[in-house]
C-alpha cells in the first residue's frame, strides 16, 4: 500500500520513511511490538511543527499518548483505519414549549475541550454548541442556550473572569433562564463556586458548576455524564444555590451536588474527586431522579429577586503556615501592598511566636488578617491555648470552620466592598451561604483508611 502525503500528515525524515516502509498511515489502528517485547495498541496520531523525525505517536486504548522511537519498532500491523474528525458539527438545539430554559456558560476546562494533536495536550477549544452535538440527551432535559464567555484553563480564572461571570448570571436570570450551568475546569472549580456564592445571592434558580476529570477523547471520560447531571439539576432540581456537580463514586452510578462554599477537590485524577467538607452533600442526582440529602437549602422560587455583587479585591493571599516560617514573609506581603492575609494555621488556628510582631505590624498598617485551619475539618478555637489568645489580642480574625480557599474568596469579595476593619470583621464573621456552620454533622467527617481489616471487609462488599 502506498501512503499519500495526507495519510502521513506531519511525519518527516526517518519516521516518514518507516511509515511508508511498514505500509501504515496516520489514523491507522495499529499493533506495535518494540525491541523489548512490549505491545502497544492504538491509533497513530499526526505530528506537526517542531517535532523530531524519530518517533511515532500513538493514542493508546487507555486514552494516553505514547511516543515510540522508530528504531525500536520490531513489528507493526495495521488492524483498522478511520480518519479522525476534528470538529463535532454544531447543531441547532431543538426547542420544546414543555421544557425549561437553561443557559450554559462556557469558561473552558476539560468539559469543553479537544485534543491538540500537535502537543498531545487537552486544550479548551470546543464551543458549547459542539458539545451539544456530542451529547444529544440534553435535548430531552431542557431548551439549551449557550454563551462562551472565555476559553481558559481554570488556573487562569481570576478577578475579571469572576466579575464577568457574576454579571452574566444576573443578565441570564433577568432574561428568564430557569437554570444556569457553568462549564469549568476542575482545578479551581471550588474557588469559583465560593466567589459566586458571595457575588450572586438570593438566586431564584439553580446555578450549577460542572467539569470533568477526564477529557472527552478518553474512553473513561466523565464529561458527558457530568454535563447531563448538571443540566438536570439546573432544569429540574429544586436547589437555587451555587453548587458543584461531579461524580459521586468512581463509577458512573450518580453525581453529587455540593454547596459552593463547602466543596473541595481532594484528588488529582479520580473522577470522584470533589468532596463536601465539614458537612454532607446537598443531593444525589442521576439520569432519572434526585435524592435530596438535606432540606437545609435555598429552594427554587421564581418570585425571588437575585442580588449581584460583582466586586473583588485581588490583593489578598493565603499563608499556609509551616514550622519555622519566617516573619519576613509577612513583611514582604505588606511591602507589596497586600490588603488581606488568610492564614491556614495549625491545629486550632496557631502560628509560631516569631510571626507575632510581623502580624501585629501588618494589622497596624491596615492589613486584614484572618485565621482558618489547615486540617480542613474542624473549627478555629483560639481561646483554648495562649497562642490563640495572643493572636486574638493582636487582631487576627477567627473564621470558625470556613475553608481556607473559601476564606480567600470571601476576603477578596469583602475588601471589594470596604476597607474599614470593623466592617470587614463583621462581614467575614457573618455567614452568607453556609461558609460558616454552627456545627458539623456527626457524619460530615468520615475517612476510610485502606489496609485496616474492618475497612477492607467493608470495601470488598461495596467496591464495584
Amino acid at each position: 500500500m502506498k501512503s499519500t502525503s495526507d495519510e502521513l500528515k506531519g511525519y518527516k525524515g526517518l519516521a516518514r520513511k518507516k511509515l511508508i516502509e511498514w505500509g501504515v498511515r496516520v489514523w491507522s489502528d495499529v499493533r506495535v511490538i518494540n525491541d523489548a517485547g512490549s505491545v502497544f495498541e492504538g491509533v497513530i496520531l499526526p505530528r506537526f511543527g517542531y517535532f523530531d523525525d524519530l518517533h511515532l505517536v500513538i493514542k493508546m486504548k487507555n486514552g494516553y499518548n505514547t511516543g515510540i522511537h522508530v528504531n525500536r519498532v520490531k513489528s507493526i500491523k495495521e488492524i483498522g483505519y478511520k480518519k479522525a474528525i476534528y470538529k463535532i458539527p454544531e447543531k441547532e438545539f431543538p426547542h420544546s414549549d414543555t421544557l425549561r430554559n437553561v443557559t450554559l456558560l462556557g469558561t473552558g476546562g476539560t468539559i469543553a475541550s479537544r485534543l491538540d494533536y500537535r502537543t498531545g495536550a487537552v486544550i479548551p477549544a470546543f464551543t458549547p454548541g459542539e458539545l451539544y452535538g456530542a451529547v444529544p440527551e440534553l435535548a430531552d432535559i431542557c431548551n439549551l442556550k449557550t454563551k462562551k464567555l472565555f476559553g481558559v484553563f481554570s488556573e487562569n480564572m481570576a478577578k475579571q473572569e469572576y466579575i464577568t461571570l457574576a454579571k452574566t448570571i444576573g443578565e441570564e436570570i433577568a432574561a428568564g433562564a430557569d437554570g444556569i450551568v457553568i462549564g469549568h475546569g476542575t482545578d479551581t472549580m471550588g474557588h469559583t463556586a465560593a466567589i459566586l456564592s458571595f457575588m450572586v445571592q438570593q438566586s431564584p434558580i439553580p446555578i450549577v458548576i460542572v467539569g470533568s476529570q477526564r477529557s472527552s477523547d478518553r474512553p473513561s471520560s466523565d464529561a458527558a455524564l457530568n454535563l447531563i447531571h448538571a443540566v438536570r439539576a439546573a432544569a429540574l432540581g429544586d436547589i437555587a444555590e451555587v453548587q458543584i456537580c461531579m461524580f459521586g463514586p468512581t463509577s458512573d452510578y450518580y453525581g453529587l451536588l455540593h454547596r459552593g462554599t463547602r466543596c473541595r477537590k481532594m484528588h488529582s485524577s479520580y473522577r470522584s474527586t470533589f468532596r463536601t467538607v465539614g458537612d454532607i452533600p446537598l443531593c444525589m442526582v442521576n439520569k432519572n431522579n434526585f435524592e435530596y440529602l438535606t432540606q437545609d437549602y435555598l429552594p427554587r422560587d421564581t418570585e425571588r429577586h437575585v442580588m449581584i455583587y460583582p466586586v473583588f479585591n485581588d490583593r489578598v493571599t493565603i499563608l499556609y503556615y509551616y514550622p519555622g516560617m519566617n516573619p519576613d514573609l509577612v513583611d514582604a506581603l505588606v511591602e507589596k501592598g497586600y490588603k488581606g492575609i488568610v492564614i491556614a494555621g495549625t491545629g486550632l488556628g496557631h502560628v509560631n511566636k516569631p510571626l507575632y510582631p510581623a502580624i501585629k505590624q501588618a494589622i497596624k498598617q491596615g492589613v486584614h488578617v484572618v485565621m482558618t485551619v489547615q486540617t480542613l475539618w474542624g473549627y478555629v478555637q483560639m481561646y483554648v491555648y495562649d497562642t490563640g489568645r495572643d493572636l486574638l489580642d493582636i487582631g487576627v480574625i477567627p473564621l470558625d470552620n470556613m475553608l481556607p480557599e473559601t476564606a480567600l474568596m470571601k476576603l477578596c469579595w469583602v475588601l471589594g466592598h470596604t476597607d474599614n476593619h470593623d466592617e470587614v470583621l463583621r462581614l467575614m464573621r457573618h455567614s452568607v451561604n453556609h461558609e460558616i456552620t454552627e456545627r458539623e454533622p456527626h457524619n460530615g467527617y468520615l475517612i476510610l483508611q485502606g489496609g485496616l481489616p474492618e475497612i477492607e471487609k467493608f470495601i470488598s462488599s461495596h467496591w464495584k
